[in-house]
């Protein structure tokens, strides 16, 4: 039995939903890929896990017009609840990646999904945007726990080049729920109010909180978790940091999210109360943009990755992501005269659609450099994407919501910064990912 093997087994027998291992097609000795597998249902609950913070976000983005008019406040109070929601996920990773380390994954899994069923219901029952805002960083706190455990337990279960396949799997599922959760939150909308969406956000919580303590076995054995308390995470915390690759692959990460969050704070605004679509519209674009970024990162997972290198991958989509940028600022900016929703939404598709070659394969390069440390380097990552995501809502939001030109040049900007970090920083020429194993 393989070290690996070994490792995903407590006191010599197997965990209920990991896989003996099976050497993956692309899988070597020479890239460290290894060959535990994940059974289908533990496959779907760790993307269900991946998929809180879209969950959480996307569900609530068509009623962010209905909430600024039912708690009478402006729409740039109201835009902080997406800032808030997105500060605490950043937050919360910090806390919960080295708990996970040391505690092992379960116990604060079960802890931040139960926390953030209390804290869905607290949102529903906010009385005005303030108290809502306080509730939304704790869900955001709470919520952080699924996706920094996810990327966790997919580091204890994989690496190389079979983590990136993984990575796009994980991107599927999860990228069902930008699908959905719009459009569900738009009908919901057709027969209650905002507030019963956060309802519906409190009973998935539950639904995931049973299947995480049924059915989610421990990755982390004992002999693997890590000791010394706050100080002890703090410097595994600063031996991340001191490699070079890791911060430029985490730095480009963090900059392409700024280009998401940008779009998901401000895209209800400029596509409802700019361009006139209703909600119902809106939540089907967003939708579509979804199932662009799902397919795309089907083709990096099930074409590309083994066959070209994830650095050349990711540079594709981070050029990708730079042109439809130029193109978004070219058409809000009025370049080619006043234009409707199609050369807009057209534009935002082509840059959602491009996330799908960037983020399972700088997930995959960041995590492939941490096997010692996998809760604190998923906590690094999660919380660059968030303080990001965070910083470049809260300047959509400040930037007020005439114009949707702030949202393009932010999208811009962070495409720009995204490739600055990867050439300046990860400089691929030099330190290449790993190559196709096989044939």
């Amino acid at each position: 039995m393989s070290q690996q093997a070994e490792e995903a087994t407590a006191g010599g027998e197997r965990l209920p939903g990991v896989r003996s291992p099976a050497k993956g097609r692309g899988d070597s000795a020479g890239t460290g890929t290894s060959a535990r597998r994940t059974g289908l249902l533990v496959t779907v609950l760790l993307g269900a896990l991946a998929a809180v913070p879209p969950m959480s976000m996307d569900m609530y983005l068509p009623a962010l017009p209905e909430v600024t008019r039912t708690l009478g406040s402006t729409a740039t109070t109201v835009q902080l609840t997406l800032t808030a929601c997105l500060a605490g996920m950043a937050l919360g990773q910090l806390v919960v990646g080295p708990m996970s380390d040391r505690w092992g994954r379960r116990r604060p899994l079960l802890a931040g999904l139960l926390a953030y069923v209390v804290a869905a219901v607290m949102c529903a029952l906010a009385p005005n945007a303030e108290v809502l805002i306080g509730f939304r960083l704790l869900q955001g706190l709470a919520g952080s726990a699924g996706i920094v455990i996810a990327r966790a337990v997919v580091r204890d279960l994989y690496d190389g080049l079979a983590m990136a396949r993984f990575f796009s799997t994980l991107l599927l599922i999860s990228s069902i729920a930008p699908i959905v959760a719009p459009v569900i939150g738009g009908q919901v909308l057709h027969v209650t109010d905002w507030r019963g969406i956060f309802l519906i956000l409190a009973a998935i919580g539950v639904a995931l909180t049973v299947l995480v303590w049924r059915r989610l076995p421990e990755t982390l054995p004992p002999e693997r978790r890590q000791s010394g308390g706050v100080r002890g995470a703090l410097w595994v915390m600063r031996g991340l940091f001191a490699d070079r690759i890791f911060t430029g692959y985490l730095m480009t990460n963090g900059f392409t999210y700024g280009a998401l969050f940008s779009y998901i704070a401000a895209s209800p605004f400029v596509i409802q109360d700019i361009y006139g679509a209703s909600p119902q519209t809106f939540s089907l674009l967003f939708g579509l943009n979804s199932l662009g970024l799902m397919v795309v990162g089907q083709i990096n997972g099930k074409v590309l990755v083994g066959r070209v290198r994830l650095d050349k991958a990711l540079g594709c989509g981070l050029a990708v992501l730079a042109l439809a940028g130029v193109m978004l600022v070219m058409v809000t900016g009025g370049v080619f005269g006043e234009v409707g929703t199609v050369p807009l939404a057209a534009s935002l598709f082509v840059m959602i659609s491009a996330l799908g070659l960037i983020l399972p394969n700088t997930n995959a390069l960041t995590l492939m450099r941490t096997p010692h440390a996998a809760g604190s380097a998923s906590a690094l990552v999660g919380t660059s994407c968030f303080v990001m995501g965070a910083i470049a809502s809260s300047l959509v939001s400040f930037a007020g919501k005439e114009t949707a030109v702030p949202m393009a040049m932010i999208q811009l900007g962070s495409a720009l910064a995204a490739i600055a970090s990867f050439l300046g920083v990860c400089r691929p020429w030099r330190n290449p990912a790993p190559e196709k194993t096989d044939h």
